[in-house]
């Protein structure tokens, strides 16, 4: 009797957390699409709260059985743990409002949290194909928006930003085409690499159309960002010559077909915005205003404390206090949030120089600058020791890898690395990869993707299951 009891009552709390789980991923992805239709854009913030309150409702709700999976999970909250004790010193010697240094620190490590969240929860493989399905939808329907937007309702046309209107599902946010094009050809990607159930045809379609989705979006600095990665990944193979090859080759011809493309082709002859030696070197326009970061926060200095613990958290030009302290003023201030005038002053920089509004590749406000500037370089290594882990302990394939490389280098071109539906998004993948490796581990058996037969679909439904990867 008491086992009747108890069974149900750990399948019901199971349930609710894998939901949970699903659902601050939703609040992060979909809330653009929900305030566009006149929901207060307060949602915006709900996933701030949501994934660190799923995060901690699952570590304290399940227990975890492998012992390595439990030694990773601790070392990544220590690490965790340690960043935010930066955050706080930095907030502390530099007088930053109490919201600063939860914003920060949430911005920065969300997507960890999240990742924390999937490799603790322990899912069912049936729990696991179908959050992966709704990845998968979630891809498409990115997608899916950015047609519509650029075929129906010709955003592209309007006004001066032209192809920066086509932002998928991140309507109405200032950088949304660059993220949704980030999603969109991550999701391709990750489709075309994982979904081996499918045919490769239509694999292959699924990517084609994201990466016209990319350019559809003139989102330029993505398909760089993502070629440069894959260039890294390769370097990474020199020693094994079968695997060098097998993304040598690829790398080639996609590396021709592209240069082709935007010598010959007016949709790609944008590209050509970069081939210009003249804006690069020492005194080159785009190398002077890439690094002004690097010249401009240090003159606000006061102590010898600073290079180690920055300006303080939302002070210079990370998402928080170069942006969301600009466009939320008058919500975030009230409850005590601190603005610093270093971030007007790079902001100054960017609008005075002429490439400033040529593209984001060129700018100032990048990630790993972001961090260094706001939390100093004891900042910046207590940063990459959660990165170091999330390398060693969580990526289990040359995808999670691949993907880890690419947020990297978008560190080092805009404020990608602190974008909730991009990093939340590639956290999911992470997530799913390693738990897919566990899965692998536990059973001493081939994954399912990998034993089912190629696609022979006898229903719609069975199509669509075959598809989204639950069967």
């Amino acid at each position: 009797m008491n086992t009747r009891i108890i069974l149900p009552q750990k399948r019901k709390g199971y349930i609710l957390l894998s939901s949970l789980l699903l659902f601050s991923f939703y609040t992060a992805f979909y809330p653009r699409v929900v305030t566009a239709v006149g929901i207060p854009d307060i949602l915006n913030f709900l996933h701030l709260i949501l994934v660190p309150f799923a995060c901690v409702l699952t570590l304290t709700k399940t227990r975890l059985k492998d012992r390595r999976q439990i030694l990773v999970a601790k070392e990544l909250i220590f690490a965790l743990f340690l960043f935010f004790t930066v955050v706080v010193a930095s907030g502390y010697i530099n007088k930053a409002g109490i919201i600063n240094i939860f914003f920060d620190f949430i911005l920065f490590c969300e997507h960890f949290l999240l990742l924390l969240t999937i490799i603790s929860i322990g899912l069912s493989p049936e729990k696991l194909r179908n959050f992966r399905a709704h990845i998968i939808i979630a891809g498409i329907i990115n997608s899916f928006f950015a047609y519509f937007q650029f075929y129906v309702l010709r955003l592209q046309t309007l006004g001066a930003a032209g192809a920066d209107n086509i932002k998928g599902v991140f309507i109405g946010q200032g950088a949304g085409h660059v993220v949704g094009a980030s999603v969109a050809l991550t999701f391709g990607l990750f489709y075309l690499l994982v979904a081996k159930t499918v045919p490769f045809w239509i694999r292959l379609v699924v990517f084609l159309v994201t990466f016209w989705h990319m350019n559809m979006a003139d989102a330029k600095q993505v398909i760089l960002v993502l070629g440069l990665a894959w260039i890294v990944l390769l370097l990474s193979k020199v020693q094994n010559i079968g695997k060098f090859l097998q993304y040598f080759i690829p790398a080639v011809v996609v590396g021709v077909a592209f240069y082709w493309a935007t010598q010959n082709l007016p949709e790609f002859r944008a590209f050509n915005i970069w081939i210009r030696p003249e804006i690069y070197g020492p005194n080159g326009e785009a190398t002077l205003l890439k690094t002004s970061v690097f010249r401009i926060v240090p003159t606000y200095y006061q102590s010898f404390l600073n290079p180690l613990f920055g300006l303080g958290p939302g002070h210079t030009i990370g998402r928080l206090g170069g942006w969301m302290l600009r466009e939320y003023n008058e919500l975030l201030v009230p409850l005590g949030a601190s603005i610093h005038p270093a971030s007007n002053a790079i902001w100054d920089a960017v609008r005075v120089s002429w490439l400033g509004d040529q593209s984001s590749m060129f700018s100032p406000m990048f990630g790993w600058a972001a961090i260094w500037g706001d939390l100093g370089f004891v900042g910046l290594v207590s940063f990459t020791y959660i990165w170091s882990i999330v390398w060693r302990k969580l990526c289990v394939d040359d995808i999670s890898k691949y993907l880890v490389v690419c947020i990297f280098l978008f560190g080092l071109v805009f404020s990608q690395m602190e974008e909730p539906g991009y990093m939340l998004y590639v956290a999911a993948i992470i997530g799913i990869q390693y738990q897919e490796h566990q899965s692998q581990k536990l059973n001493h058996t081939r994954t399912q993707l990998e034993q089912a037969k190629p696609l022979r679909p006898k229903s719609l439904k069975s199509w669509m299951q075959r598809l989204l990867l639950i069967k």
